[in-house]
């Protein structure tokens, strides 16, 4: 079986809401295994680097304030199509267009809080992944859910 790996980050909003529990065990109890966490506060070089596909948008600064304004917990979240379901789980970027059920469409109200960043591609997951994580940061374990989870 093939499994890959995504990047999941709880924003400021998230964590000042206490919404650090409830996310994880969604993705728990989805079925996928936590590789990785981490509170941290980044600085605004390390946040310009992460959001550098946006530096040329508007919002380009105050997402970046906004980002600097609190803890945020990273996390690496492993199974198969992690990445693609990661979003659906999270919803869509607009909260208000996300569905009951997702965490933003049960967390969120709007886009400059939407609660969580999840990667887009299975290549922008590993570049975000390296630059939030150092080597030997993110575990590898087999789950005892894992023969639940998944079929042969």
């Amino acid at each position: 079986m093939s499994t890959e790996q995504t990047f999941i980050a709880i924003k400021p909003d998230g964590v000042q809401r206490g919404l650090i529990g409830p996310i994880i065990t969604r993705f728990e109890a989805r079925g996928y295994k936590l590789a990785a966490i981490k509170l941290v506060s980044p600085g605004k070089a390390h946040l310009e680097k992460h959001y550098e596909d946006l530096s040329e948008k508007a919002f380009f600064p105050g997402l970046i304030q906004y980002m600097s304004s609190g803890p945020i917990c990273a996390m690496v979240w492993e199974g198969r199509d992690a990445v693609k379901t990661g979003r659906v789980l999270l919803g869509a970027t607009n909260p208000l267009a996300s569905q009951p059920g997702t965490i933003r469409g049960d967390f969120a109200i709007d886009v400059g809080r939407n609660v969580c960043h999840g990667s887009d591609s299975v290549e922008n997951a590993k570049k975000e992944i390296a630059l939030w994580f150092k080597e030997g940061d993110v575990q590898s374990w087999k789950s005892a859910q894992h023969d639940w989870v998944y079929e042969k």
